[in-house]
């Protein structure tokens, strides 16, 4: 082997080297731990040291209750729940003022959330919400090493005059709060100390909270007393860098290690997230993260033949259909081309039979309108006018005188059958006949016509 080839060797297995430490830096320790209660931790969350990406990913599982409770960090921010669009839904406390109640304590009328500078909470997702007939609520924050404050006042004289769903100042009000938003102080009070509405309502609460996660009732109004936290989510991200410039700046660090996954940048504060690819599900942290949905089993959607592929997949139709095999598409249906042709081709032969027919029936019709005229014109020509003149000079004889058609003198005399001849003349043929009704007559039949003899024939 020469050294250009042993070189090439060396860059491969470098370059080996480096991807398999790349890959191990990227994986969690098989012995960590993936659940701390009923919550199922996703890497790059993490409950110890190699179990996360980094230590901002932390989450602590405290097993000192009466069932292990997952907490954010080292704080006391119990987690509900994971998800890989870059949420993080806690439970937090509600601030809560009732003066007129039996050891009432100053304290609980405010609630923080504080260092949370990895976690800001969600602009789109949660609202600042108040609730009470005598309740004024003030949130203070900071967003961007900046303060913020804002607040909302929520009154009502009669329990009757609170609507349920509806958070518009009468017994429940709600304001939005800014994005970026990394620590919380909320606070509530009241203006006249409930005198007026006590009976009804002796308490005023304040809180954050995921917005389809409450629903005001005027129960509340009552029945919050007994509640004692809410949920809210956080928003996560990876770092504080754009996808491009994590990709550029730390091949090791960077957090999308999944073959089929991509990155994008977080929508809701710095950093990026990852995906699995389209056609692929599971956990894009992971080298082996990502693994190829089954769509023909899980979502089914063709019509008839599905083949499933590495991160897609094919509809077909069978023999004899058409169609792109889709159900939300034309799917499959019978090829109807033969049909379509056989039905054209049997519309064209009627047309050509009924042409024809037409034809014909036009060609006889004058054939048989140029027959009568010929007919007339020899009726004519043979003296058939001199015959019809002088049968009707007879019209007082005792029978009248009938002109037969040349069909009724063939059949009268068979067809002039020479069994029928009784006789010659100088004009022509004498045959017996046989009318309808027996009745024999004599019929001369012309030997051949000379217009200047049609008078003395018509009188013989």
């Amino acid at each position: 082997m020469g050294l250009r080839g042993i070189l090439l060797q060396q860059q491969v297995l470098l370059g080996a080297i480096i991807l398999a430490a790349i890959a191990a830096a990227a994986e969690p320790n098989p012995s960590c731990s993936t659940k701390c209660g009923s919550l199922q931790i996703l890497y790059p969350f993490g409950t110890s040291d190699g179990c996360y990406l980094d230590p901002s990913f932390l989450i602590t599982c405290n097993d000192t209750f009466e069932k292990p409770t997952p907490f954010l960090g080292t704080g006391n921010l119990e987690v509900l729940n994971l998800s890989f669009d870059g949420e993080l839904r806690v439970s937090t406390s509600i601030a809560r003022d009732c003066p007129n109640e039996p050891g009432y304590n100053e304290n609980n009328s405010n609630s923080w959330l504080s260092g949370l500078d990895n976690f800001p909470i969600s602009h789109k997702r949660n609202k600042f919400t108040a609730v009470g007939c005598d309740t004024l609520a003030m949130i203070n924050g900071t967003v961007a090493e900046k303060t913020y404050a804002t607040g909302c006042l929520s009154l009502c004289s009669r329990f009757e005059s609170v609507v349920n769903g509806s958070c518009n100042g009468i017994g429940c009000c709600q304001t939005s709060i800014p994005q970026g938003m990394t620590d919380s102080f909320v606070l509530v009070t009241s203006l006249a100390n409930y005198s007026a509405v006590g009976k009804f309502n002796p308490c005023g609460f304040s809180f954050i909270v995921e917005e389809k996660a409450f629903n005001f009732s005027s129960l509340d109004l009552i029945n919050m007393q007994g509640r004692e936290t809410v949920p809210v989510v956080l928003d996560w991200a990876v770092g504080n860098d754009t996808c491009k410039d994590a990709q550029e700046q730390n091949l090791t660090s960077y957090a999308c290690k999944a073959v089929q996954s991509e990155c994008y940048d977080s929508p809701n504060r710095r950093g990026y997230l990852c995906n699995c690819s389209s056609g692929y599900e599971g956990n894009p942290y992971l080298v082996d993260g990502c693994n190829d949905v089954n769509e023909c089993e899980t979502s089914k959607p063709c019509n008839m033949i599905c083949t499933n592929n590495l991160g897609s997949f094919k509809c077909d139709c069978p023999k004899g259909y058409e169609g792109d095999g889709m159900k939300n598409g034309t799917g499959c249906h019978l090829i109807v081309t033969n049909s379509r042709n056989l039905a054209l081709e049997l519309g064209i032969g009627i047309s050509l039979s009924l042409l024809l027919l037409g034809g014909f029936w036009i060609y006889w019709g004058l054939k048989r309108r140029n027959l009568n005229k010929l007919k007339e014109k020899l009726f004519q020509q043979n003296g058939g006018l001199m015959l019809q003149q002088q049968l009707s000079n007879h019209t007082g004889s005792i029978e009248p005188t009938k002109i037969f058609s040349i069909e009724e003198l063939k059949r009268a005399t068979n067809n002039y059958n020479e069994s029928r001849i009784i006789g010659q003349g100088g004009n022509g043929t004498v045959y017996k006949g046989v009318l309808p009704g027996n009745k024999v007559v004599a019929i001369k039949r012309s030997k051949g016509f000379d217009h200047s003899q049609a008078k003395q024939f018509i009188n013989e």
